[in-house]
């Protein structure tokens, strides 16, 4: 029987990468789907009503309560309850790196703004609608960056972070509720905003992130569906307030 049958889950940030392989591994697992993005999430529902899936899209914008509190109600309105909320939203693609001193203020401000303020909106928004339904997952997807100390990018580094911190605070303050808080920490995995990101390095960056771990291949999207799976379902009801690091033993936290 599916792990997921009769969730609901919200995946943000979904309409692309990352975002569109863990609404898909969800769904896979009989919960029906939620999608949100600033972009067109078309092509994610179309792929999980193709394999036999529920799902449906909303224009998200997380820097915006209004439209986060619309998100939840969609959800609500379309299949009566929130059970899973991956906060996978944030800006990383089209960061433009640097020193620290030289980083432009107005891209640290938008950094914070989605990757911070956005995640605790995003957050906000399910939790009425978690407490009706018994309890829930919120998974709140940090990086390697913020323990590793990822150089010329101190903006992402420090929202990922802050991540890795609200999903402890987060954690203990929902308890109470049969909520559980976690966060899972990838390492540069092998997407479009991971391409973006790196440039015309990109080639290089991806011999030398694999030199560095444990398990010296790139990180692929499928590596880390599994674990979202695990901490979305009851095989991980006693699990909460944990970083739990997908990176092939980069970094032992």
């Amino acid at each position: 029987m599916p792990q997921l049958q009769g969730k609901v889950a919200i995946v943000t940030g979904a309409a692309r990468g990352l975002g569109r392989a863990y609404a898909e591994a969800l769904a896979a697992e009989g919960a029906a789907l939620l999608v949100g993005d600033v972009s067109d999430c078309s092509e994610t529902v179309a792929a999980i009503e193709s394999a036999g899936g529920k799902a449906v899209a909303v224009h998200l914008d997380i820097t915006d309560m209004d439209s986060c509190n619309a998100m939840a109600a969609a959800a609500v309105d379309s299949f009566g309850r929130i059970d899973i909320l991956i906060n996978n939203a944030a800006l990383y693609g089209g960061l433009k790196g640097a020193r620290f001193e030289q980083l432009e203020e107005s891209q640290w401000d938008a950094v914070m703004n989605v990757n911070v303020k956005g995640l605790w909106q995003a957050s906000k928004a399910v939790v009425a609608a978690m407490r009706e339904s018994g309890g829930g997952s919120i998974i709140n997807i940090a990086s390697l960056a913020a323990v590793y100390g990822l150089p010329y990018g101190l903006d992402y580094v420090a929202s990922k972070a802050a991540v890795i911190g609200m999903t402890r605070g987060m954690a203990r303050e929902l308890g109470g509720d049969n909520i559980r808080v976690n966060a899972v920490a990838p390492s540069a995995v092998m997407t479009e905003g991971t391409a973006e990101f790196f440039g015309e390095k990109f080639e290089k960056a991806k011999k030398v992130i694999a030199s560095g771990q444990v398990l010296q291949r790139n990180l692929e999207t499928a590596d880390l569906t599994g674990t979202i799976v695990y901490l979305s379902c009851d095989q991980s009801a006693f699990v909460t307030g944990q970083t739990h690091m997908v990176d092939g033993g980069s970094w032992f936290l």
